[in-house]
């Protein structure tokens, strides 16, 4: 596994730290089923088990993300369900959810900014496929 630059080491720690600090507050919403939360998946037909389920996967990606070894993985997940939100505020929710000013979405772009950025960094240390991700 290659060894990160401190830069690229600061540069992670950051995206790592802001991704799982969203994805855990949002937690809160999900599993005690906030309005705005049953709103979003009763419109895309997936209440309650979309989101609980979402919410599950949320929750691994971001403990994930706080561990050096598995932020890579961490990254990975957050990046899958992110695109599903981002999909899903573009087709049927829109970019401002019951009044939010498009805070929502805004948030989902810095999810998967930020979870790009710390796979990409970290490629190197997903088993097999990290070696085959670009040069050393």
């Amino acid at each position: 596994m290659r060894e990160l630059t401190r830069t690229q080491r600061i540069v992670s720690w950051i995206a790592q730290i802001a991704v799982a600090a969203i994805l855990l507050q949002t937690l809160v919403f999900k599993f005690t089923g906030a309005e705005e939360s049953v709103f979003i998946f009763q419109t895309l037909g997936l209440e309650p088990w979309g989101r609980i389920g979402s919410g599950i996967v949320e929750l691994i990606a971001g403990l994930a993300l706080l561990v050096p070894a598995t932020a890579a993985v961490g990254a990975l997940l957050a990046l899958g369900t992110i695109s599903g939100a981002l999909v899903s505020h573009l087709t049927l929710l829109g970019i401002e959810v019951q009044g939010d000013g498009g805070l929502l979405f805004a948030l989902a772009c810095l999810v998967f900014a930020g979870s790009a950025i710390v796979l990409w960094l970290r490629r190197h240390s997903l088993p097999v496929v990290g070696s085959r991700l670009g040069p050393s």
